[in-house]
């Protein structure tokens, strides 16, 4: 009977989650189904794109069970725009063509569902599959996250959106949030929502087990790193606010970075007109005046590697696991430059290999980043600030120094983000969930809302061209 028992208690999650690319999210997403998948249970993660030359290694190599569904009929974007509507439209493609024109989910006959950054098909996907309860992870607010909101006819545009947003969250069964700060947001973003949910906070972790952070660095195949690394990683979004780590470099003499180089390393997809767009602006502002810094851009680890020694400033775009985990252990900081970031997960990944962080004074770093202990916070409009701290850590501390803010981050992430923690935590949601009910008109909503939302987003583009 104990052995049945033990056989009840594993289940099949099915993943629902947009675009299986890289950035927090995705690795919140994948850390979070292969925990659960290392404690028994059968995952499969439903996407509506994966690329596997960008994507997680574990989303590629066979760790894990990932299906590309709901890719066929409607594009990402049309003409560069609409890009909320099409994720919208296809995350319903994706439900119907599992649930009503195939008898996949059917066959996977899954217990429980994990959603998140993408709430509006919860209420096609409760009507469809009543028995199975629904986890929403809400990364952050989508509303929040949209920049041009100033003009009248944008936000015309995303009021349907907005709403759909709100309503279509209350169809899960548990609400979780990736941080204490990104909680107070969202409760005051959505104070109705709230006061009728309990919001979780499940905090994104990171593998701490050592056969698993990637190989041993061999510090000799990096030819900088006698000189000191300053190492930002972070997608090449405006909202990265990346500029910051250049102007702080900058703003040191020259006899105080020496040799020292600043490598920006990032996610990058050619598809997305802001990363391109974006790199070129970094390139810019360091090059230009009155920085005037020498600068590289790599693609490839051949290409990083024979960088001429003389370069300031090198830009990764969208680096290989093997190289970052190099990166990250050959760091003398870590400077993460996002202001009220929702959670942040390289802090936590730069902790883990003895690296000090330099992060903003806000958000989701507090909660992992302990002043003086494990790095630094600044407030992240003071570039002086930043200045000053790299200066310390290029010329100012000892080995011995380095090395004990170093052993303190190593035991703050094992002891309180490691993954196998968030897994157990998921874990226990999910089981304390009830069991899902017959949802009651939920495919009329999610008809109306579609037909809404299809009607703004004619109205909006029509604005947009005229105005």
């Amino acid at each position: 009977m104990a052995g049945v028992d033990e056989k009840e208690k594993k289940k099949t999650i099915v993943f629902l989650h947009p675009d299986l690319g890289i950035g927090g999210a995705e690795r919140l997403v994948v850390d979070a189904a292969v925990g659960l998948q290392n404690r028994g249970h059968k995952v499969v993660i439903f996407t509506s794109h994966c690329d596997p030359r960008h994507c997680f290694d574990e989303a590629r190599d066979g760790t894990l069970d990932v299906r590309v569904r709901g890719n066929s009929i409607i594009p990402p974007s049309l003409l560069g725009r609409f890009s909320i509507l099409c994720a919208i439209l296809r995350q319903i493609h994706l439900i119907l063509q599992i649930t009503l024109l195939s008898s996949e989910l059917r066959n996977l006959n899954p217990s429980a569902f994990f959603v998140d950054q993408l709430s509006a098909g919860l209420p096609l996907l409760k009507l469809l599959v009543p028995t199975a309860p629904i986890f929403f992870y809400c990364h952050f607010p989508d509303l929040l996250l949209v920049q041009g909101r100033q003009k009248w006819y944008k936000r015309l545009y995303r009021l349907p959106f907005d709403t759909w947003e709100e309503w279509s969250m209350g169809f899960a069964d548990s609400i979780a949030v990736n941080s204490s700060f990104t909680k107070g947001i969202v409760s005051k973003t959505w104070p109705s929502l709230a006061s009728k949910r309990s919001l979780e906070v499940v905090y994104p972790c990171i593998d701490t087990n050592p056969s698993s952070s990637g190989p041993d660095a061999d510090d000799s195949v990096l030819p900088w790193t006698p000189n000191g690394i300053i190492l930002s990683i972070n997608r090449f979004e405006r909202k990265k606010d990346i500029s910051l780590a250049i102007k702080a470099f900058a703003s040191l003499s020259p006899a105080q970075r020496g040799k020292s180089k600043l490598i920006i390393a990032g996610g990058y997809d050619n598809r997305v007109h802001e990363n391109v767009s974006y790199h070129t602006e970094l390139v810019n502002l360091a090059e230009g005046a009155p920085y005037n810094l020498k600068t590289a851009t790599a693609k490839t680890v051949v290409s990083a590697l024979n960088t001429s020694p003389d370069v300031e400033v090198l830009f990764l775009l969208s680096v290989p696991n093997t190289l970052k985990e190099i990166l990250l252990r050959s760091a003398k900081l870590l400077v993460y430059t996002p202001s009220n970031e929702h959670f942040g997960i390289v802090p936590l990944e730069a902790m883990l290999r003895g690296v000090p962080v330099l992060a903003a004074n806000n958000g989701g770093p507090v909660e992992t980043v302990v002043e003086n202990e494990t790095g630094w916070l600044r407030d992240p409009k003071d570039t002086e600030e930043w200045a000053r701290v790299m200066d310390k850590v290029l010329n100012k501390m000892g080995e011995e120094e380095l090395e004990r803010i170093g052993k303190k981050g190593v035991e703050r992430v094992k002891g309180k983000f490691a993954v196998s923690q968030m897994a157990e935590r998921l874990e226990e949601i999910i089981e304390r969930m009830p069991k899902g009910q017959e949802g009651q008109g939920g495919l009329v909503f999610a008809v109306i809302g579609a037909a809404v939302a299809a009607l703004m987003a004619v109205v909006g583009a029509v604005f947009w061209k005229l105005f």
